[in-house]
């Protein structure tokens, strides 16, 4: 015995494939944060930093949280064995002031790495291709917690705190000399 489907059931299945496709769009670009190659309105700056940690192409550029720009890449300075890294900028954010720093930054304890800007006072502004001077390191948290774990660690709790003095403790008064 044949049995035929019913337009119902074919009407389900297509409406279920159309879904999980426009489901894939939708993860597809927001996986790519609307950018998909094309070159858009941005500006280039670069910065060097001595530690990249886990910074990779395509990371994003911050200020205070708002994601505004991308790593667009990573290179090797063969003189100095810096890491130059080449920052593409939103074109809206053309107002950055000359005076900005920059530091790799990570997203909670194991999230992704960014670069961070803390925007300074000065007047002047970055124009595009220039370099941003004052930077920081990323922070490699298993060298730091080897660090702690396998110091010296002789002394005890008390023995610190008697070495170092309480931020409130008062020196003793001094007698003035005849």
């Amino acid at each position: 015995m044949i049995t035929s489907r019913g337009p119902r059931l074919e009407f389900a299945v297509g409406a279920f494939l159309l879904l999980a496709l426009a489901s894939m769009l939708v993860l597809a670009v927001a996986s790519t944060n609307g950018r998909f190659g094309f070159a858009g309105d941005t500006y280039e700056l670069t910065a060097r930093f001595t530690n990249l940690g886990q910074l990779r192409p395509n990371a994003p550029v911050k200020v205070g949280g708002v994601t505004i720009g991308h790593v667009a890449g990573i290179d090797l300075d063969p003189v100095k064995f810096d890491t130059i890294v080449t920052l593409a900028i939103d074109s809206r954010f053309n107002e950055i002031p000359i005076d900005t720093s920059a530091q790799i930054l990570t997203g909670g304890l194991l999230g992704e790495s960014y670069v961070g800007l803390l925007p300074g006072g000065d007047m002047e502004v970055f124009q595009p291709g220039e370099e941003l001077v004052y930077t920081q390191p990323a922070v490699d948290l298993m060298q730091m917690v080897g660090k702690y774990m396998f110091s010296g660690g002789g002394e005890d709790g008390a023995g610190a705190r008697a070495a170092a003095p309480d931020a409130n403790d008062t020196p003793p008064p001094t007698e003035p000399t005849p």
